[in-house]
């Protein structure tokens, strides 16, 4: 699987796990480089506390784009360490 983004691979995995029809990307497959910290979080009731990243690809910026559990509750404990994506981020095979 690929996340594409602004004609850039955000990041590529054969070791997806879905979750409620999103693709998680292992961390070390996503290129840290497209990545900037956002103060942004959610609260998913089975998954915990939600993190945010904006993307950042050839000087455009895609705000809180992907998503990522630090400490996921017990019920999402396999997605820890993993990154989705949303708005506009295209996830392919």
């Amino acid at each position: 699987m690929k996340a594409l983004w602004n004609n850039q691979v955000i990041a590529e995995s054969d070791r997806t796990i879905v979750v409620e029809n999103n693709h998680y990307f292992p961390k070390e497959s996503v290129n840290a480089e497209f990545l900037k910290s956002s103060d942004t979080h959610t609260t998913c009731p089975w998954k915990g506390l939600a993190s945010y990243y904006t993307l950042q690809v050839d000087g455009q910026q895609n705000k809180d784009a992907a998503w990522y559990y630090p400490q996921p509750k017990d019920a999402a404990g396999q997605i820890k360490d993993y990154v989705a994506f949303w708005k506009g981020v295209k996830v392919t095979e």
